[in-house]
């Protein structure tokens, strides 16, 4: 897997808790209530966000230093970060076996979640490995 980072912005504002956006990954966001929390959960979110580019087959776009992302006065801004994601690989094809009625239960909840049996296996190892 490859490393990838990009600038995120920690914002604060009239309510409590911060949001973040990042410059380069419009529609890109990401909230927490406190700085620390929302910088965890930038990490996420930037991971999920390039995945599903990544899945649907679009270009990742070039990542901007955070020195030479301009100050918007319109923002409250509370720290400028980079954030670290790991790139999928490519897709490998396995050939597993597994108890049919496990295999059942696992492509109904993949179903409710809008998924498939491999993005529901996939989510489960990850979670398993802590990543």
């Amino acid at each position: 897997m490859a490393t990838v980072y990009y600038t995120a912005i920690i914002e604060g504002g009239a309510e409590p808790g911060y949001g973040v956006f990042f410059p380069d990954l419009p529609g890109l966001a990401s909230a927490g209530e406190t700085v620390e929390e929302a910088a965890r959960n930038a990490e996420e979110a930037l991971s999920l966000h390039l995945a599903g580019l990544v899945e649907d087959g679009d270009a990742l776009p070039a990542s901007t230093p955070p020195d030479r992302i301009l100050h918007d006065p319109g923002i409250h801004e509370v720290s400028r970060m980079l954030v670290r994601a790991e790139l999928p690989g490519r897709s490998v094809r396995l050939n597993i076996s597994m108890d049919e009625g496990l295999v059942a239960a696992i492509d109904k909840a993949a179903k409710a979640r809008d998924t498939t049996r491999s993005g529901f296996l996939s989510e489960a190892a990850r979670k398993m490995l802590g990543r």
